[in-house]
């Protein structure tokens, strides 16, 4: 039975579908506009071919919903990225003209021809996470945006304004301190008291996103809270950020992804590397909270690591980039670790095993934490895990006399 691929050009307001066979030859084309059967309609023009993939053009963003649309109806759907699609279409014609039905042909000819593209899976407690995150953002940048404009009130106000960093306590103390004598200062500490009802009104906004989030990451059981300087949120971001780690091949790709791994600029013999500015920007903003963590607790492993670097005479900046490559490989390897927990426990349920056996103990004796830079806590440890009790044995009398007289 002839393989037939069907890629996908996702758009707000219409979705362009092309199937192609293993020849690339087109097969036939489909345009379905966006609304709640769309998925419905293009299984039902699709049924004619039973060995069929989708290739969705972005399933994680204008094609996240028809991706996982598809996926919950027992689909096969590869996720191919844009860039993929638009190398194929300038290699095919040798131009950049577009248009929806050559564009799904694009996505249908790249996903053919590459290896290793990302298959859609069902969403799962990464994606919870990953809305919470994104909250979480949204929230931080309007309350920097509402704690400058109080910050520059306040210097309207008193001379210097605050001094410390802005919170609402001492806001609000040193507003008790003002007592304007002109209706223009009356009007300014009206204001700036407003401006403190939404700074608070966010602050608990803010709390309530954390809890929320720290309840999803308890959840999934993740180990990545276990290495120093992890939190629930900065886990959270890192799970969220991340989806399924299986999609990166090694701690090498991961590092990549996240901006971690230096970019390498050589010329001939001479080898040069660079600072990488690619990546998941807010991925290296997560490993970047838990490495600054780690180097304010002298006790901690990544300090020491940190201190290392330094000896060797990298500077601060340096020392701190390595740092982060180690943390983003602990968090990789604790990732992998907690994927192969979990598909042993779906084979252990599917087979109608129990939990505990001998297979979950052989992945989690091997705990990520055992390895990499100490605790989740910032506490005393002179040890990257907790370290395993000496058994002594203490001889028996009654055997020892026995050899005695022998």
């Amino acid at each position: 039975m002839t393989a037939v691929m069907i890629g996908v050009d996702p758009h707000k307001g219409s979705h362009t579908a092309m199937a192609l066979d293993e020849h690339e030859l087109i097969l036939d084309v489909m345009r379905v506009r966006s609304s709640t059967d769309q998925a419905q309609r293009l299984l039902t023009w699709a049924r004619r071919w039973p060995t069929r993939t989708w290739a969705i053009e972005g399933a994680a963003g204008l094609g996240y919903l028809l991706a996982q649309q598809l996926v919950a109806a027992g689909e096969k759907v590869l996720d191919v990225q844009p860039k993929l699609a638009a190398r194929v279409r300038l290699l095919e014609n040798g131009d950049v003209n577009k248009n929806d039905p050559n564009d799904a042909r694009s996505v249908a000819i790249a996903a053919l021809r590459s290896k290793g593209l990302t298959q859609v899976t069902k969403e799962d407690h990464t994606a919870v996470m990953k809305v919470w995150v994104r909250r979480r953002r949204e929230l931080s940048r309007s309350r920097n945006r509402v704690a400058n404009r109080l910050h520059a009130l306040l210097l309207e106000l008193v001379p210097g304004g605050l001094e410390k960093e802005i919170s609402a306590a001492r806001v609000a103390k040193l507003l008790e301190t003002i007592e304007p004598t002109d209706a223009v200062g009356q009007a300014r500490k009206q204001l700036a008291e407003e401006q403190l009802s939404d700074l608070r009104r966010i602050d608990a906004q803010q709390k309530e996103v954390d809890t929320r989030l720290g309840d999803v990451v308890a959840a999934s059981r993740t180990t990545t809270t276990d290495l120093f300087g992890v939190g629930p949120v900065v886990a959270g971001m890192v799970l969220g950020m991340t989806g399924n780690v299986r999609r990166f091949s090694s701690c090498g790709r991961f590092a990549s992804y996240n901006g971690t791994a230096p970019i390498e600029a050589s010329s001939g013999p001479h080898k040069v590397y660079r600072l990488s500015r690619r990546g998941n920007r807010q991925l290296n903003h997560a490993i970047h909270m838990a490495a600054v963590t780690q180097i304010r607790h002298r006790h901690s492993e990544g300090r020491a690591y940190y201190d290392r670097k330094i000896a060797e005479g990298k500077s601060p900046k340096m020392a701190l980039r390595a740092l982060k490559r180690r943390i983003s490989d602990a968090l990789y390897t604790a990732m992998v670790s907690d994927a192969q927990r979990d598909e042993q426990e779906q084979d252990q349920k599917g087979s109608g095993g129990q939990k505990g056996n001998g297979s979950v103990s052989s992945v989690t004796s091997s705990h990520p934490r055992r390895r990499f830079f100490g605790q989740a806590t910032p506490e005393p440890a002179s040890t990257v895990g907790r370290s395993a009790k000496r058994v002594t044995t203490r001889p028996n009398p009654a055997s020892s006399r026995r050899r005695r007289a022998s």
